[in-house]
């Protein structure tokens, strides 16, 4: 089945850009809007809509496959690509892929994904939203001219055992902790609540008060509210840093001893603290100073996953954090590594390895950027999958949620 033609449109994605430079400057907030000037490149403002491009490929027999490019919040910051706005990279697509697709035969996923990602222009590598969004409408053009769900072309070219099992949902509740944790205990989110704790002062403490007030309202909070006895949701608090900047990044017992106090705090619920140091410097410090206080975590028996996030963007990066353990999960941000391709490889290296594999991704991303995520998720079985797009809650879980659904009920009827 040959690709005959594809055809580019502009969209919107679940959220906006935002000038992380800017913000970390003193931008202010007016409502959803932030005051100030930009200064990263690319920015008219501090924040701006979120763009994507669906990128979709005609089959010689009619049928559209599809795939949205799209690009994390935070894009232009820490040595991510450039800003992604469609009107810049649309005819990116039009000349250098485009007339590399026409013709190709929609057989073997993993194939054309690697051809994608060899392209060069003005020798860089194609922007990693372009890279995720052409793999993502790759696959399904694959699974379309064979048939095929898209979990079940991932499982056959990767060697996964294909088996219909849900995979647990993590939501995210941006600033807005306490409302959004109310949803998702209505929705029963397996994994929650994100919590956005980047402030020392206004959400940590000095001392982590903060923080161990709100995981003792989120624990008190699901177990008046909660219908189903059963429901036991995992807590996974993504820190920005802030316990190694309150504490010490070097400061491992200091830490280890906070961080054992929120996992008795979170009880009878487990525990997951993402991001707990950043160290600004590199990521060979930042993969040694987590490795070690995920040792000190181990060696005391304390009851607490650490999550790898910052300076761990790569396919390459989560091999190196993966391989020193540096962490007990690794979060994959889905649209920093560029194909879905790289995604899928990602989690089953660290499954391999014996590390949590988070298959994560951004708020600023698609409902159809979603929905591909979900398929590789069943076919390789990471320890979660983020719902996304979005901050709202209720939308990204939904799409997630349903996706999967959908997707396991398939698998379930082709069984019978």
């Amino acid at each position: 089945m040959k690709i005959v033609d594809v055809v580019c449109s502009a969209g919107r994605t679940g959220f906006y850009f935002d000038d992380q430079r800017a913000i970390k400057k003193g931008a202010g907030h007016d409502g959803v809007f932030y005051v100030g000037e930009p200064v990263t490149d690319g920015f008219t403002s501090v924040r701006q809509a979120g763009e994507s491009i669906s990128v979709m490929l005609i089959l010689e027999d009619g049928q559209i496959a599809y795939g949205d490019c799209a690009a994390v919040q935070y894009s232009g910051a820490g040595g991510r690509d450039p800003l992604f706005l469609a009107k810049d990279f649309i005819p990116i697509i039009d000349t250098y892929i485009k007339p590399t697709l026409i013709g190709k035969e929609a057989v073997n996923f993993r194939k054309l994904a690697a051809d994608m990602e060899a392209i060069k222009v003005d020798g860089k590598r194609l922007h990693t939203a372009i890279r995720y969004g052409v793999s993502q409408a790759l696959l399904d053009a694959v699974a379309k001219a064979n048939n095929k769900l898209m979990c079940e072309v991932v499982a056959e070219e990767y060697g996964c055992k294909l088996e219909p099992k849900a995979v647990p949902i993590f939501t995210q509740s941006g600033d807005d902790r306490y409302d959004n944790s109310d949803k998702m205990i209505i929705k029963g989110a397996q994994v929650l609540p994100h919590a956005l704790i980047n402030n020392i002062d206004e959400k940590l403490g000095r001392h982590g008060e903060k923080l161990k007030e709100y995981v003792a309202w989120l624990r008190d909070r699901i177990l008046t509210k909660r219908t189903d006895p059963n429901y036991n949701p995992v807590f996974h608090i993504d820190v920005y840093g802030t316990i190694g900047a309150a504490f010490g990044n070097d400061n491992v017992k200091a830490m280890a001893d906070y961080i054992a106090e929120l996992g008795e705090t979170a009880k009878p619920f487990h525990l997951r603290i993402e991001g707990p140091m950043d160290c600004d410097t590199d990521r060979e410090t930042q993969m040694k100073a987590l490795a070690a206080l995920t040792k000190e975590i181990d060696a005391r028996g304390i009851d607490v996953e650490l999550v790898a996030d910052e300076w761990c963007n790569t396919l390459e990066d989560i091999k190196l954090f993966a391989d020193n353990k540096a962490g007990h999960m690794v979060q994959i941000k889905t649209p920093d590594l560029g194909g879905i391709n790289n995604t899928i490889e990602a989690v089953l290296y660290c499954k391999e390895k014996g590390i949590g594999a988070y298959q994560g991704g951004t708020c600023n991303e698609t409902d159809r950027s979603a929905q591909v995520c979900v398929n590789c998720a069943i076919a390789t079985q990471p320890a979660q999958i983020l719902a996304k797009p979005g901050m709202g809650v209720d939308e990204g879980y939904m799409i997630v949620y349903n996706e999967m659904n959908r997707v396991l009920a398939l698998l379930n009827a082709k069984k019978k």
